[in-house]
């Protein structure tokens, strides 16, 4: 059964362009060690809610706009082998710290129910 990792993170909107560059190759690592699909998505049509919302769940700036992410895999059993890999991966590991606001992202790793 496939699994899926999700993320959501603040990201300035002056920064925008280097996450995607940031995002590219981190994308292409996780490809190249067996990730199904890479996906990082910029927000468009998300606004606060009146209890919760993508905005208010990563206490969000004026100056930033909220991305979400998911990655695709097999199973959790190569989710867990692929992440350890990546992990160690020396092509990430001098990633601009300044880019996002890492305490303010969240994820999590779904068993999906319905796949249609």
């Amino acid at each position: 059964m496939a699994y899926i990792d999700g993320f959501v993170v603040p990201v300035p909107k002056k920064n925008v362009e280097a996450y995607r560059k940031v995002a590219r190759k981190a994308g292409k690592v996780w490809k190249e060690y067996g990730a199904l699909e890479y996906v990082e998505c910029l927000a468009d049509d998300v606004k606060p809610g009146k209890l919760t919302s993508f905005p208010q769940s990563v206490k969000l700036k004026a100056d930033e706009v909220v991305v979400f992410s998911y990655i695709i895999y097999k199973s959790r059993k190569q989710r867990d082998s692929i992440l350890a890999k990546v992990m160690k991966d020396p092509r990430l590991a001098n990633m601009d710290p300044t880019i996002f606001d890492g305490k303010r992202m969240f994820w999590g790793g779904f068993k999906p129910i319905v796949t249609l």
